[in-house]
């Protein structure tokens, strides 16, 4: 595998960061934009312009990764040329929420089956539901698939996301790469790194991602106790302050969800993935050191692919903002456990799509660091 990776700012325009000895046409381009940098279409013509023939795909972020820094305001581009392996890429267009099920069956559907080893997903964050996606893909797909990927970004917004495939990306749009070759090794990680506190409590009353009961008390006015001053500034303050949620019979199955908005008329919580009923949730709150161990966990969990080698970072936009200038600390300890002959890239998310760190089972994931290492051997 080869690889040439380029950076765009209105500053300085393209700028090689990287380019392997021997590159030559790629088959595949994957970049992750700042918001409305890539939608007037200038910037994808260019790309097209410079990778004729290969096929072109990426989305919208909260903040983009390339190599060991963390920017905003730029365009990180990462085009891939396989010796021994090959990709199909596929999208559709979303609506709504509830068509997310029956978009991510019928997007993978129609990637061949036949010695398909991951697919990477990049969708609408504001008009997908995660959990119901991720149901729909993995209906279609043997189980020793590999799925990854995230949802797209509109930095701390949350309005208009967009994802494209070989044209400038759109509003309500999701896409699917899949990797084929015997040669193609793939690793895989994911862990948060939030620390829990106050009581454990069961979801009571709940619709889909819509979280109404916790302990039969309103989901809402449970949640603003505990804030306290930071109430007031909700639902952007809730990015700190996620629930990890788990069935009551498997505590190592935990996964957190981000809250995405309230109803103070009905006093509910918005989330970004399925909240099921019988459910055992606990409040969240970060620890800078914590956060940047998880992220190392996660690159010693997505090690062994072979090098030289392409890790593609998607974590979220909540762990950004906490963080705010020691972020490109968790991107540092991920360069570290994965070693420099790994080439970095990624993006906050809305979202992040990976196996779990402990069931295997790929999930939504909220608020952690999820890591895919593409390698050839």
């Amino acid at each position: 595998m080869k690889l040439e990776q380029l950076v765009w700012t209105a500053r300085h325009g393209w700028e090689v960061e990287h380019v392997d000895a021997d590159f030559t046409a790629p088959q595949l381009v994957l970049y992750f934009a700042a918001p409305r940098l890539m939608e007037d279409g200038t910037r994808f013509a260019e790309l097209q312009a410079r990778y004729p023939g290969a096929v072109i795909a990426g989305c919208s972020t909260g903040g983009e990764i390339a190599n060991q820094d963390v920017v905003d305001g730029a365009i990180a581009v990462n085009a891939l040329h396989f010796d021994h392996s090959h990709i199909v890429a596929v999208d559709a267009a979303i609506s709504g929420a509830a068509q997310s099920y029956e978009a991510g069956r019928s997007l993978v559907s129609r990637l061949p089956q036949a010695g398909l080893r991951a697919v990477f997903l990049l969708c609408d964050g504001t008009m997908t539901n995660g959990t119901f996606l991720l149901d729909g893909v993995r209906s279609e797909l043997a189980a020793g698939v590999v799925i990854t990927g995230g949802l797209a970004g509109d930095g701390a917004d949350f309005g208009r996301t967009v994802v494209g495939l070989n044209q400038s990306p759109q509003q309500g749009q999701l896409l699917a790469i899949g990797f084929y070759g015997e040669r193609l090794r793939i690793g895989h990680g994911s862990f948060g790194g939030w620390d829990t506190f106050g009581p454990e409590r069961r979801i009571t009353r709940s619709d889909s991602n819509v979280l109404h009961e916790l302990d039969g008390e309103p989901a809402l006015a449970l949640y603003k106790r505990y804030l306290g001053e930071a109430a007031g500034q909700l639902p952007g303050s809730a990015l700190l302050f996620p629930l990890a949620i788990r069935p009551e019979d498997d505590e190592q199955a935990e996964v957190v969800r981000t809250v995405v908005g309230i109803d103070e008329a009905s006093e509910a919580l918005i989330f970004a993935g399925e909240m099921p009923v019988g459910y055992i949730a606990r409040l969240m709150r970060g620890n800078f050191d914590r956060l940047v161990e998880g992220a190392a966990h996660a690159a010693d969990a997505a090690a062994g692919a072979g090098t030289p080698a392409l890790a593609i970072m998607v974590s979220c936009i909540g762990r950004k903002l906490l963080m705010g200038q020691r972020i490109v600390e968790e991107v540092e300890a991920v360069a570290e456990a994965l070693g420099p002959d790994v080439r970095l890239t990624g993006f906050y998310s809305y979202g992040e799509i990976a196996p779990h760190g402990f069931t295997g089972k790929c999930e939504l994931h909220n608020q952690t660091m999820t890591i895919t290492v593409l390698a050839e051997d």
